[in-house]
């Protein structure tokens, strides 16, 4: 069973998608496709310039490893392969993955979990288009006011009412862009920033 699994999918079209071959040296190659979900701890300090590693940890769920033991057969390289269509992903790159063997411990023994951590790195492009060069743009325009008349106080209430409302949508925007979290991500830091300069 898959440790870190959320939810499972077993494919059954057209017929239940497994194989079952039984080789001349008694050897049993059994395959089934599945889609797993499985969750992924991370940590958004870094958002969105941040990378995790996402883990997919799998072993037996009722024997032990004095029962079965598993084995990465292939080596670290061959034993999980990642197709290139497979592995586009929208808001992450792909670096590559390391594969594991540990040993938990519970009530009733010790079990073999088999990990295979796949690194991701998230893509900042969006964020630059969304988020990163409005906030630039405003803060340029909030000095325009520095350049008008002193005396021109309705024009340099505007551009100063105008730049602060435009903040605040684009600070709202950009956190309903990721996971509600209790500390500050790299984008908090870096709106808050703005948000100093346009009261300045």
């Amino acid at each position: 069973f898959f440790h870190n699994g959320k939810k499972s999918v077993a494919h059954n079209m057209t017929t239940p998608n497994k194989l079952l071959r039984l080789v001349d040296n008694g050897t049993l190659l059994y395959t089934m496709r599945l889609t797993i979900h499985a969750e992924c701890p991370m940590h958004l300090e870094d958002f969105p310039m941040d990378a995790h590693a996402c883990p997919l940890k799998f072993g037996s769920y009722a024997y032990t490893n004095n029962e079965v033991i598993y084995l990465w057969t292939q080596g670290d390289e061959k034993s999980v392969a990642v197709a290139e269509d497979g592995s586009r992903l929208n808001q992450y790159d792909l670096l590559g993955h390391v594969i594991g063997k540990e040993t938990i411990s519970s009530s009733t023994g010790e079990y073999v979990v088999m990990t295979t951590y796949f690194h991701l790195k998230r893509k900042i492009g969006y964020f630059v288009i969304q988020t990163y060069l409005p906030c630039i743009m405003t803060v340029i325009l909030s000095q325009v006011s520095f350049w008008l008349n002193r005396e021109s106080v309705p024009a340099r209430t505007v551009f100063g009412v105008t730049t602060v409302l435009t903040m605040t949508t684009l600070s709202i925007s950009a956190r309903n862009s990721l996971p509600k979290v209790a500390y500050a991500t790299a984008m908090d830091w870096f709106m808050a920033v703005c948000y100093a300069f346009v009261f300045s």
